[in-house]
């Protein structure tokens, strides 16, 4: 079944629509539609992680010395330190007690230790790092200028794929959707559904860019979801939102954005919002840069209905920034936006076991990660520069997909020839939900009949009904008090 990711625009009533609007989705869809058949088509043949020799025989050995421990399991309490430390020694080497080694004495193993000697030995049987399983490179389409994008197209094919990045790197004018779920399942990069990388302009002299205006909103006007949770992290620029909850709220890189510069949105229920282009700028005469992630976080089936909610991360707090050097001072500096790195631990907390980090290492810096061992998923997005996985290169724009064993990821700032470069990249790595997934459009259900369900509910206006972006903001108030989100929660994160 292919999952087909619909613009939010088309996610609106007929009612609401507006010719500019209209023509502006009907361009959307066919682009993102092109994309996702090409997607689909490539995926088709092949799953992107395989199970290998090396996970089967780790389950074989874990399970004989689980039973092993377990038999151990006995009642009396006359133990000492060195028969424990005895013991501990034949757990850790995965043998079988028998009658001989225990010369007649009986010894009480707690549960802790039990549970514990099994971790030990799991994490022991792991190969010793991950692996790229899969190279992935999406397609970029050009807008925000569309002109923009167009252009460093042609000269990307005349002066290669490096140039092109510099120049959107540079200018913007590109959006590059990553279609996570390929397969029926949807288990291979689970919990992860989509990253989408934006990379934006905004000039006020731009003549095209106010004509673009009347029929291409610069930004996300008011939109469904339910089911999951968005997560956008803003590098440049930022967002002005506004939701059918009644919370208006600023984000993102700049001054005015006081240190958020991440949005943790989770959708629950449903509801709806709108992600407008913060364009605000002191000096008017330089264009508004604006670069983000976006990235669409499946949760688990129990969690889908609950209330919406919405925080704001940034700064030591939230999003701790762990620094690491080498003996030559090079350096690499990673963002914790959730879970942990070394000492840093995000502050929100997922309703799964996940880890997203944002890594920026200085040419020729080696950047390690312990990943835990049950994130069997873990992804890795290439924002600049390249780096290298056990000789392998990732180069700009291209996504990773790793190996599902391995007990640390490690990423060489270097060249496939061996020279030093700058990496900058996105880790997102996590335990799969191991739950059917179905999407469409903005909806993240486990089944078919959940998403028709949900669109359902959106159309009977229980999610609240659509606005136009261009009310103000007293306007888009008295909206939301007419239509609100009947699944509304009483508070807020800061």
């Amino acid at each position: 079944r292919r999952t087909t990711v619909i613009p939010p625009l088309l996610q609106m009533p007929p009612r609401t629509w507006d010719r500019a609007t209209c023509l502006s989705s009907i361009i959307l869809i066919l682009i993102i539609n092109g994309i996702d058949l090409t997607l689909t088509f490539a995926f088709s043949s092949t799953s992107l992680i395989r199970p290998t020799s090396t996970s089967r025989a780790f389950h074989r050995d874990q399970s004989t010395v689980a039973s092993t421990i377990l038999a151990a399991r006995i009642t009396n309490d006359d133990n000492d330190d060195e028969q424990q430390q005895s013991w501990e020694s034949t757990y850790k080497t995965g043998g079988t007690l028998t009658e001989e080694s225990r010369n007649g004495n009986v010894f009480k193993i707690s549960e802790d230790y039990a549970v514990t000697s099994i971790n030990e030995l799991r994490r022991s049987s792991l190969p010793p790092q991950r692996t790229i399983a899969k190279l992935e490179k999406f397609a970029r389409l050009p807008v925000w200028p569309v002109w923009n994008g167009v252009i460093i197209f042609f000269l990307s094919q005349i002066f290669g794929a490096k140039f092109g990045a510099q120049l959107e790197d540079y200018f913007g004018g590109r959006v590059c959707p990553n279609f996570f779920n390929s397969s029926p399942s949807g288990q291979e990069t689970s919990p992860f559904v989509m990253l989408v990388h934006h990379r934006h302009s905004f000039a006020i002299g731009d003549p095209l860019r106010w004509f673009q205006t009347t029929f291409f909103p610069e930004g996300f006007p008011s939109h469904p979801h339910r089911g999951f949770t968005t997560v956008t992290y803003c590098l440049k620029g930022g967002f002005i939102h506004r939701d059918s909850l009644g919370l208006r709220q600023t984000y993102g890189a700049q001054p005015q954005h006081g240190g958020k510069h991440t949005q943790w949105l989770n959708t629950g229920a449903g509801m709806l919002h709108e992600e407008m282009w913060d364009n605000a700028n002191e000096e008017w005469w330089k264009p508004v840069d604006q670069e983000l992630y976006q990235i669409w976080l499946n949760v688990p089936g129990a969690m889908k209905l609950r209330d919406p909610s919405v925080e704001l991360l940034g700064g030591a707090d939230s999003t701790p920034t762990v620094i690491v050097s080498d003996d030559q001072d090079r350096k690499t500096q990673t963002i914790v936006l959730c879970g942990t790195y070394r000492d840093g631990a995000g502050s929100v907390q997922p309703f799964s076991d996940v880890s997203i980090l944002h890594v920026t290492a200085e040419p020729g810096s080696v950047w390690r990660y312990s990943i835990p061992e049950s994130h069997e998923t873990a992804i890795l997005y290439m924002r600049k520069g390249c780096g290298t996985m056990d000789g392998s290169a990732i180069p700009t724009h291209h996504t990773a997909y790793l190996s599902s064993t391995g007990r640390e990821i490690v990423v060489e700032a270097r060249n496939e020839d061996g020279t030093p470069s700058e990496a900058d990249f996105m880790v997102l790595s996590g335990a799969p939900l191991r739950e059917p997934v179905a999407a469409q459009g903005s909806m993240v259900m486990n089944t078919d009949y959940e998403i028709q369900q949900a669109y359902a509910d959106y159309e009977s206006m229980k999610m609240g009904a659509p606005w136009s972006q261009n009310l103000t903001d007293e306007e888009w108030m008295e909206h939301v008090r007419k239509f609100p989100s009947i699944y509304k929660e009483t508070h807020y994160g800061a």
